[in-house]
């Protein structure tokens, strides 16, 4: 399989050097990330767009101090521990690639690694959520190499790509039809082939994947969690999920864990906003006894699902 060659420097600037015993992740490095492998992906993932070599290379210079930010992130709401693994799927994984608007086909490739983490959008009333936001998130899902794991509202596509570098096994579910077909595109020209995704209405998550699932990821506010779901989770599972109203204050991460004996556990994690959950969810009555998120202030519309983790609740 192909994938591109982490760049020493921002390895450096993360606190990712040699000698710290970096993981392994899924799939190894062995083609450098240039400005024309970029180009190329881009083509062969039918998008359009074209960056210049002073483009590039402001994104790569961006992405250094991006990288750097993300581990003193983790390090601050993690008790001093930035999981190494995820730390590299950052380093690996290239941004600027996710940054593009599947509604009209329009890159935004140059804007990756902003200065201030925040959400873009990239049509159809999603978004490619704050990297920030999606670093926390993947740390919360604790990956590791032999996981099977999906992934609840593919989005950019760039947080399955993140955890693809990590695990052995990526599931990922879009409900918007065009959105998904665009995003199922980009996976195979950077060499990510441990990606599988499907357009579907993620309520009733993949029941076709035998053996279920070592994580469940949702990236979309649901207001109870669907049965199926913690059906679908494997013994020692877990489950990563903001619980809320449709563009209600008051959403917050919560993370379930399955006992070997099939019981599940529950904690309330840092407060969250994201769009709503779609389809049988906002047309389906929680089943007798499930909890369901109370009703919150009302908020403008996001432009997209974008974790915003705030202090510790509780």
């Amino acid at each position: 399989m192909t994938a591109f060659t982490i760049n020493r420097r921002l390895l450096m600037a993360s606190g990712l050097a040699a000698g710290l015993g970096l993981p392994a992740v899924a799939r190894a490095q062995t083609t450098p990330w240039t400005r024309e492998a970029l180009n190329a992906a881009i083509r062969a993932s039918g998008r359009n767009g074209d960056i210049s070599a002073a483009t590039f290379q402001a994104i790569q210079q961006r992405k250094a101090r991006a990288l750097a930010g993300i581990e003193s992130y983790l390090k601050a709401r993690f008790q001093g521990e930035a999981d190494p693994a995820v730390l590299r799927a950052f380093a690996e994984v290239p941004r600027e690639y996710f940054h593009y608007n599947y509604d009209g086909g329009r890159p935004s490739f140059g804007d990756a690694y902003e200065g201030e983490a925040k959400p873009w959008s990239i049509g159809f009333g999603s978004a490619l959520s704050d990297y920030l936001g999606q670093a926390y998130m993947t740390q919360v899902c604790a990956p590791k190499p032999d996981h099977v794991v999906l992934e609840i509202g593919t989005g950019s596509g760039f947080q399955s790509a993140l955890l693809s570098r990590i695990v052995a096994k990526q599931y990922s579910i879009e409900i918007i039809e065009p959105l998904g077909r665009g995003v199922s595109k980009i996976f195979e020209p950077l060499g990510y082939t441990n990606v599988q995704t499907r357009v579907g209405d993620g309520f009733f998550g993949w029941p076709e994947v035998e053996g279920g699932f070592d994580t469940i990821i949702v990236t979309c506010a649901a207001q109870y969690v669907p049965p199926a779901i913690i059906q679908q989770l494997k013994p020692g599972g877990r489950l990563v999920i903001p619980i809320g109203q449709p563009f209600r204050r008051g959403q917050f991460l919560y993370i379930y864990t399955k006992e070997e004996d099939g019981r599940v556990r529950s904690r309330k994690d840092v407060g969250v906003y994201f769009i709503p959950m779609t389809g049988a969810m906002m047309n389906r009555p929680p089943p007798p006894g499930t909890p369901v998120a109370p009703a919150g202030d009302p908020v403008p519309p996001s432009p997209g699902h974008a974790p915003i983790p705030r202090r510790p609740a509780g």
